[in-house]
């Protein structure tokens, strides 16, 4: 990996590299919402910027955990893309475009069927562009087994994975140590009231796999995915969920160009999801950073008005690679 990244001087702690970036207002482009509905009754959003015309390209970004459009790495990317002209695509994992989803189930790591759905209806809408990808987080994830299970049938032309939990079961203990406690926290509370939802409204509350009591105990992503997100997506446990929706086995797979960014110093993660060569296609490029937290990548300026690597590297890579 040729070294492209290097943070500023006061931005060399992972933990201002993931919060700082959260707390900075981002300027968000003026979006238009589609809705999508899905085979099984459900449905996603999906938030557009612009229209493709002429064969343009459009650029599909997938949010991380609870991410939206309104995430600081959704909004640069779409004001990054904006002012290059290029059309893109906000899709939303169900409910997380501000409206329950009105099925029991809702989203997970390895939830690679909506975004093909979403994929597939796009290359039949818009048959002469290109599609290109960016996941981050969970989405990350989401999208790097996505382009392993498809391999060459992949309906995107280049795709860009960062800050990716590839190995969920070690993420999961990871944020159970530490600072990283804080982020565990701050997300569970969030997935907890998505729950509440659902166990307040009759027709799905009888078919939940937990009571409110129970719910409120479910403190750690271990417990949580235990006992709500593996039985609700057709896992066995917890550990036949992480086994089967971790992205790093499916990296050897990958048949179309596909740039992995990851920070050595993410306190989401540990040296688990790090890949060793073996496990790299030839179509995947790797990019470990020493730092850069998670979902952070602040590369210079000030502490007030911060410049960020991603975007432009992400841009750069997928505007490059040719449409097959």
């Amino acid at each position: 990996m040729k070294k492209r990244f290097s943070p500023p001087w006061w931005a060399k702690n992972p933990h201002i590299q993931t919060i700082l970036p959260v707390l900075r207002k981002v300027p968000q482009p003026q979006t238009v919402r589609r809705r999508q509905e899905l085979e099984d009754g459900d449905f996603i959003d999906l938030d557009w910027l612009g229209e493709p015309i002429n064969g343009q390209p459009i650029l599909v970004l997938v949010h991380g955990l609870e991410g939206s459009v309104a995430s600081h790495y959704a909004r640069r990317m779409l004001t990054h893309a904006q002012q290059l002209g290029l059309t893109a695509v906000v899709h939303h994992h169900r409910s997380c475009s501000g409206e329950p989803n009105r099925l029991l189930r809702s989203y997970h790591s390895g939830d690679t069927e909506d975004i093909a759905f979403t994929l597939k209806q796009l290359a039949q809408a818009y048959p002469q562009s290109p599609l290109y990808a960016v996941g981050y987080s969970l989405g990350g994830n989401v999208l790097a087994k996505y382009q392993g299970t498809y391999q060459q049938d992949s309906l995107l032309a280049a795709a860009v994975v960062i800050s990716a939990p590839l190995a969920l079961g070690a993420c999961a203990k990871r944020l159970e140590g530490g600072f990283s406690t804080i982020y565990q926290h701050y997300l569970i509370k969030q997935l907890q009231q998505k729950m509440r939802t659902k166990l307040n409204t009759p027709e799905l509350a009888s078919q939940m796999p937990i009571t409110h009591q129970q719910l409120n105990s479910l403190s750690t992503f271990y417990l949580f995915d235990d006992q709500i997100t593996a039985p609700l997506h057709g896992f066995a446990d917890v550990q036949d969920y992480y086994q089967r929706a971790s992205g790093l086995q499916y990296l050897q797979q990958i048949s179309v160009p596909t740039l992995i960014i990851h920070a050595q110093d993410d306190p989401f993660m540990t040296d688990e999801v790090i890949p060793q060569p073996h496990q790299l296609s030839s179509a995947v490029e790797y990019e470990l950073h020493q730092r850069g937290g998670h979902v952070g990548f602040i590369c210079g300026g000030s502490p007030w008005r911060p410049k960020f690597y991603i975007e432009q590297r992400a841009l750069s890579f997928l505007l490059t690679k040719d449409p097959q």
